[in-house]
C-alpha cells in the first residue's frame, strides 16, 4: 500500500547519520517528506537527494535552519548566505527532482486521499516568548538560562534586514500561496519550525523557545484545512492533536537521541496510506 512518510533532522554532518541513510531501504511506491536539517554543507544535502530519490517515489523537502547556515564548503572558502543560499539549496533539491517550497503543490490521490501536500518555508520571529520580554532583550533573556542558538551566528538573513523581516514575507507569500488551494482541499502543512507554542517542549533547554517559529501560524492548522501539520526542529519525536488536528514532530535528531542498532526506517512517521 502507498504511504506518505516523513522524517526530519537527519544531520548528517555526523558520520553515523549518514551511513545510516545509506543503509536505508527503498519506498519504491511512497512518498517521503523530509521537513529539514539535513545538514549544513551542501555536500550532504545532495547526499541525502541523491540517496532519497532513488528509495522513494517522491521526495518533499523544507529547509531548516542548519541548512541555512553560512558555513564554507571549504577551508577559506566564501559560503553562500541568506536569501541566495535558499534559493541555491532549492535549486539544489530540484535538480534531483525534489519538491520545494517553491514548486506547485502536489496533490496525494492515494490512501487517505486527496490531500495538497504544502511544502513550507516560514523561518521565525523571536515571538514564541513570553508577553512580558520584548524583542529587544529576548536573546539576553534565552542566554540567562543557557540557552543559546548557533543562528545568531550563522544564520545571515541577507539581504533581508533581519531573520524577522525574512520571517514576515516568507508568511506573506506563503498565506497567498495557500489562499490559492480550492475551498474544500484538505491539507499537509510542512515545516521545519513548529507552528504552535503550546507544542514545544524541551526540558532541557525551556528558553530556546524565541528560535522555534512564530505566533503568526499558531491557527494555520484550520485556516488551511489541515489534516496534518508536520515539523521537526525540537528533536522531540512525538503526536500531538489540536482542534482535529494531527501535529507530528519527526525528527531523527543527533546520534545519542535515537538508536542506531535499529537503522532509519522505524523514525520514518507514517502520514497517510
Amino acid at each position: 500500500m502507498m504511504k506518505i512518510r516523513a522524517i526530519s533532522d537527519l544531520h548528517l554532518a555526523s558520520s553515523a547519520n549518514r551511513e545510516a541513510l545509506v543503509e536505508l531501504p527503498a519506498f519504491n511506491s511512497d512518498w517521503l517528506i523530509v521537513a529539514g536539517d539535513i545538514g549544513e554543507k551542501f555536500e550532504h544535502v545532495r547526499l541525502a537527494f541523491e540517496i532519497l530519490t532513488q528509495r522513494f517515489a517522491k521526495v518533499f523537502w523544507v529547509p531548516g535552519n542548519h541548512d541555512l547556515w553560512a558555513i564554507p564548503e571549504e577551508r577559506g572558502a566564501t559560503p553562500l548566505r541568506g536569501e541566495k543560499r535558499y534559493r541555491a539549496l532549492v535549486e539544489t533539491a530540484q535538480g534531483f527532482g525534489v519538491l520545494t517550497p517553491e514548486d506547485p503543490y502536489e496533490i496525494w490521490t492515494g490512501p487517505g486521499g486527496p490531500h495538497a501536500v504544502v511544502p513550507m518555508f516560514l523561518l521565525y520571529d523571536y515571538s514564541f516568548r513570553p508577553d512580558h520580554i520584548d524583542r529587544k532583550t529576548v536573546v539576553a533573556w534565552a542566554k540567562e538560562e543557557g540557552a543559546v542558538c548557533a543562528d545568531e551566528m550563522f544564520l545571515n538573513p541577507t539581504p533581508w534586514e533581519s531573520r524577522d523581516v525574512w520571517c514576515a514575507r516568507r508568511l506573506e507569500e506563503t498565506e497567498r500561496r495557500l489562499a490559492e488551494i480550492p475551498d474544500g482541499t484538505p491539507t499537509i502543512l510542512i515545516n521545519h519550525f513548529p507552528m504552535r507554542s503550546d507544542l514545544i517542549r524541551i526540558p532541557r533547554a525551556p528558553r530556546f523557545t524565541p528560535w522555534c517559529g512564530t505566533r503568526r501560524t499558531e491557527d494555520w492548522h484550520t485556516r488551511f484545512n489541515a489534516s496534518v501539520v508536520i515539523s521537526g526542529h525540537l528533536h522531540t519525536r512525538r503526536t500531538d492533536w489540536r482542534d482535529g488536528t494531527r501535529f507530528e514532530e519527526v525528527s531523527l535528531g543527533y546520534p545519542q537521541q535515537w538508536d542506531q542498532n535499529l537503522g532509519i526506517e522505524p523514525y520514518l512517521r507514517d502520514i497517510l496510506g
